[in-house]
Parts: C-alpha cells; sequence; structure tokens
C-alpha cells in the first residue's frame, strides 16, 4: 500500500509498511493540545503526524499550506 495523509491533508506523510502500531501524534485544534493516538473527534483535529514536534507546528504547517493552495488558486484565475 502506498504513503497515507491525515484525513485532513495536514498530517505528514507516512508510510504503510505494516507498522499501524507505531505512535502517532494527533493535534486538537479544538483545545489547542497534542495527542498521542487518536483521542479525540476526528473533526477537531489533525494529523497523524509521525513526531510529538511535528504536531505541535500542525497550525504553522496548516496555514503554509492554505498560502500555498490560495497562491495556486489565484495562478489558475
Amino acid at each position: 500500500m502506498g504513503p497515507s495523509v491525515g484525513a485532513t491533508g495536514y498530517g505528514r506523510l507516512m508510510a504503510d509498511d505494516g507498522q499501524r502500531d507505531a505512535q502517532q501524534w494527533w493535534y486538537n485544534h479544538k483545545t489547542g493540545q497534542v495527542e498521542e493516538g487518536p483521542q479525540s473527534l476526528s473533526s477537531d483535529r489533525d494529523g497523524p503526524y509521525a513526531s510529538r514536534a511535528d504536531a505541535e507546528h500542525a497550525p504553522e504547517i496548516a496555514r503554509r499550506r492554505a498560502a500555498e493552495w490560495a497562491a495556486e488558486d489565484a495562478r489558475d484565475d
């Protein structure tokens, strides 16, 4: 199976090499907290991320990607 990404697309790509029990981190944008494993509603979190540090930077990653997508859309118009 190929790489997978969190439902929101914000998670770092993680190889699906059969290690589904590998530690994954999520950012809960409702509480601002990092979670080890999915602990909250999927609508309240972004991920998975490969490390706690990556999950802690989820808001910055989301802002950067949104700006990149907006720039792409502006070029396409």
